[in-house]
């Protein structure tokens, strides 16, 4: 399956503070070296994110396992806390948590084709389906969905030509 690339090698940092103060930038460049991955991910217009069972419903992703490429971890970590399958990639970037331990999550839209059931999802309860984030209940809301970061790629995914209308 083809990656389609979103503006790769824009010149742009975006600069955020996360849920507990820290610096965030996102660049809209390549970068392999990230060891997290995060999908945006909508199927049928709507979007599909995971019940995570300790923060809440968040959008899926996680750590790149050795010998995995970016690519192959958004699939199995989709896959893992959804059972979805991918149509389709589209890698915007990646945005970097700085800190004592700092982190880089690549970032891709994921145009999502199948939800298959599964006895187990691992760290999450599996699949919700919402029209928005928004439509998420606060009681349910992984803090990760406040994130200015993952709120503005987010709203960039809205009026992304990727996604089927």
């Amino acid at each position: 399956m083809a990656v389609i690339k979103a503006n790769i090698g824009v010149d742009e940092m975006l600069e955020f503070k996360d849920f507990e103060g820290r610096r965030v930038t996102l660049e809209f460049k390549e970068n392999g070296s990230a060891g997290h991955v995060l999908a945006i991910c909508r199927m049928d217009g709507k979007y599909l994110l995971t019940d995570h069972k300790i923060r809440g419903v968040e959008f899926p992703g996680g750590k790149v396992e050795p010998g995995e490429t970016l690519e192959e971890a958004v699939h199995r970590e989709v896959f893992e806390e959804t059972g979805a399958s991918i149509r389709a990639l589209k890698y915007i970037g990646y945005y970097k948590v700085h800190d004592a331990e700092s982190f880089m999550k690549a970032v891709y839209f994921a145009d999502i084709k199948d939800i298959f059931f599964k006895c187990d999802y691992l760290e999450t309860m599996g699949p919700v389906l919402f029209g928005s984030i928004d439509e998420v209940p606060e009681e349910k809301r992984s803090i990760l969905l406040e994130d200015d970061c993952i709120r503005y790629l987010y709203d960039m995914s809205f009026d992304d030509t990727f996604f089927p209308k």
